[in-house]
């Protein structure tokens, strides 16, 4: 085959760079063409009739694209399409240097792969002719820390021969001068330059381009020429100080250390802590030497936990723990996983190892000496698996999920360091044992609290199952049901109304128990409103999105909002109305001339929304800004609106595809229609992007307008297109 191609559908790509939205909070946009990318194109000759094309990227700025090895629901990745021709065979698969900064996106959740700076990708060809022409289709998306643009096919055709390499650069993107005594490159002419937009009527000077976060395509095919960017190295975790993958890391290590502590007050490990230290202080010589025993049996500690982190590591590898982390499969292995520890917690049955390893350990252990501490280490994490496996299995389970290379490690980091230290601190002050609190039936209820925690938590993992493979039965209020009934349950074992078979007696309640109890019942009683809707928005991150509510009294709720005035009329007949479906129960368009048409007949001003499915701003705008009453009375009332999806990739009738006159590409999907549209007539290539038109004329009434979070804001430029319109 000829054609590799790394894409998913439009309708799959979920909302990107959500984190980084406050960046572009409080300031009103003027759309503008952005051009952040530069392509070159080259061949190289290789020996036996082969030869490498190469796709070097020049990044400015701090814009970076996407690798080409993203997972379905991610934001688009880098992809290839050549042209079959009988001249040459592709050999393997593109590859790509240098290695991707790989981040954590929670708005993904998953582990996203890009490259600023510069990115270079390679294809070997064998030739089967003297000379050939290699032509194709490059798909990329650019973004940077404040927005994307949509994602765009740059055609490209590269020249190559049998024993020499020619260069080639795209339509409209500049090469690098050549040094003197080689054949120049061609450069193809620039593109047209953007016309001017419509008039704008009463429209206040422009002001500054708001951060709009789009999710959607970088138009690079008209780019005027520019330099080529310097190289630079990138490596993993190499991004900004503070980054999302540094955070994550983090975030790993404190899940891993709030493990440990939660080991420490488990039957299995708990009661060895005065024994351990006693044993440390009784066999030394001097204080000064059972504080050396200790502190090197909390190293020992560590070093055998991050070691089982690095294995982990070096078993998977970074790619291996990418794919797991946004894999189906792997989430339904790990939902059965989870509720095996949990069941395990419950007092089903013990996870244990085989005894000859902890005979083994207990033997080596009994020779002293530095070996023998170490050994002394590691019958402790062998003899206390029954307690802690479930947690480390748990915690290497979400480092996996993040997809960050040393996730395992920093979790295991945190988990024995929170092991080792009270193992330290007790043997550098002993009499802190006398205030620990004696062994007794509460520490099996520890496991067991962690055990109904364990199954909470191994619904998210099967969720993302459900929402991967579109099964569509596994909803919201299903998942919030079961959340439900599990923290009532443990509301109820902790004031003693349930026991399990490991339980002891509860002849009273403890205030802690009681303080507790309450804390968990009441969050049971504030998920209740959720079967009906309620948006949940301190645990929203861990349910099913709010459209996959089945019955929801909460949204009519925000559609009905206009000032009690009723909804327009709805309009049976809708181009592209299967496809797409307005927000809060709008009476949208979502064809520009069918729009028009309207609201000519209506006399109404037409607020165009340049939307996209992965754009997580929209979606911002129509959750927290378009709800507000008064916004929605003018919306529903006093505008026709027309929802233009610019990254939608289904495909136009045969009759509809055409070339734009404005870049000289194939207008073959809905999203190239309408971002053609956008980009030729408005000047602009980025989302949310609002124009308000008279739609006799197609006049500008005022300034378009991105992402702003005011309702205010939006109401006065609702307004001020009202007043131009009359």
């Amino acid at each position: 085959m000829l054609d590799f191609v790394v894409r998913r559908p439009a309708a799959l790509r979920l909302a990107w760079l959500l984190v980084l939205l406050v960046l572009g909070l409080g300031r009103p946009a003027q759309a503008q063409i952005e051009r952040p990318v530069t392509w070159k194109f080259a061949a190289q000759p290789g020996a036996a009739g082969e030869a490498t094309l190469t796709f070097t990227a020049a990044i400015s700025g701090n814009w970076h694209i996407y690798s080409q090895f993203i997972e379905e629901g991610g934001p688009e990745p880098t992809s290839f399409k050549f042209t079959p021709s009988p001249d040459y065979e592709l050999v393997g698969k593109v590859s790509e240097e240098p290695t991707p900064v790989k981040m954590f996106e929670k708005a993904f959740n998953m582990n996203i792969a890009y490259f600023p700076k510069r990115a270079v990708f390679s294809q070997k060809i064998r030739l089967k002719a003297a000379q050939t022409t290699v032509k194709g289709t490059l798909t990329f998306m650019a973004c940077n820390d404040e927005k994307c643009l949509p994602p765009d096919d740059l055609d490209f055709s590269i020249a190559v021969k049998g024993t020499a390499g020619a260069a080639a650069s795209a339509p409209g993107v500049a090469a690098p001068t050549p040094p003197a005594a080689t054949k120049p490159t061609a450069v193809a002419p620039a593109a047209p330059a953007v016309p001017t937009p419509a008039p704008v009527a009463d429209a206040p000077p422009a002001a500054p381009t708001a951060p709009a976060l789009a999710a959607a395509p970088a138009d690079s095919g008209r780019q005027a020429a520019a330099a080529t960017a310097p190289t630079s190295t990138t490596k993993v975790l190499a991004d900004a100080p503070a980054s999302g993958a540094s955070q994550s890391l983090w975030a790993i290590f404190l899940a891993g250390f709030l493990g440990g502590l939660a080991a420490l007050i488990m039957p299995c490990i708990f009661p060895l802590l005065p024994l351990t230290v006693s044993y440390f202080t009784k066999q030394a010589h001097s204080r000064q030497q059972g504080l050396g025993r200790a502190l090197l049996y909390g190293a020992s500690i560590i070093v055998i936990y991050v070691a089982l982190g690095l294995l982990i590591t070096v078993l998977f590898g970074s790619d291996a723990l990418n794919d797991l982390a946004t894999s189906g499969l792997f989430n339904l292995f790990f939902f059965a996983l989870l509720v095996v520890f949990a069941a395990s917690f419950l007092g089903a049955f013990e996870l244990t190892l085989p005894n000859s390893w902890i005979a083994k350990t207990d033997t080596e252990a009994d020779k002293g000496g530095v070996l023998g501490i170490f050994f002394m280490a590691a019958t402790l994490a062998l003899v206390s698996f029954s307690c802690t496996g479930p947690i480390i299995g748990t915690l290497l389970v979400q480092a996996a999920s993040t997809g960050a290379y040393l996730g395992p490690t920093a979790g295991m980091f945190g988990f024995s360091v929170a092991l080792a230290l009270p193992f330290t601190l007790f043997a550098l002050f002993p009499s802190w044992l006398k205030a620990l609190p004696k062994s007794g039936g509460w520490l099996n209820s520890v496991k067991v609290v962690l055990g109904f925690l364990e199954l909470t938590l191994a619904l998210k993992f099967l969720s993302n199952v459900d929402l991967a493979y579109h099964w569509q039965w596994f909803d919201r209020e299903l998942f919030l049901a079961l959340w439900i009934v599990i923290f009532a349950l443990l509301g109820f074992y902790l004031l003693g109304k349930i026991r399990f078979s490991h339980d002891s007696e509860l002849p009273f309640v403890s205030l802690p128990r009681l303080f507790l109890a309450i804390v968990v019942l009441a969050f049971t009683t504030y998920l209740v409103p959720g079967l009906w809707g309620a948006p949940l928005k301190s645990v929203s991150a861990f349910l099913p999105p709010q459209h996959t509510q089945d019955f929801d009294l909460y949204t009519p709720t925000l559609s009905g909002g206009g000032g009690g005035s009723a909804a327009a009329p709805a309009h049976p007949v809708r181009k592209y109305g299967e496809l797409f479906h307005a927000p809060l129960g709008l009476d949208a368009f979502f064809d520009y001339d069918e729009a028009r048409a309207y609201a000519t007949q209506a006399n109404k001003p037409i607020m165009i929304d340049f939307t996209g499915n992965a754009c997580v701003n929209c979606r911002k705008m129509e959750a927290n800004v378009w709800p507000d009453p008064a916004v929605l009375q003018r919306l529903r009332n006093d505008f026709v609106l027309v929802q233009l999806y610019v990254d939608d990739k289904t495909d136009l009738a045969p009759a509809e595809q055409t070339v734009s006159k404005f870049s000289g590409k194939k207008i073959r999907t809905i999203g190239n229609k309408w971002s053609d549209f956008q980009a030729s007539r408005y000047g602009s290539n980025s989302q949310p992007d609002y124009v308000l038109l008279d739609p006799r004329t197609e006049r500008v009434l005022v300034a378009p307008q991105g992402a702003n979070y005011d309702p205010a804001n939006f109401l006065a430029f609702l307004d001020k297109g009202l007043a131009a319109m009359k």
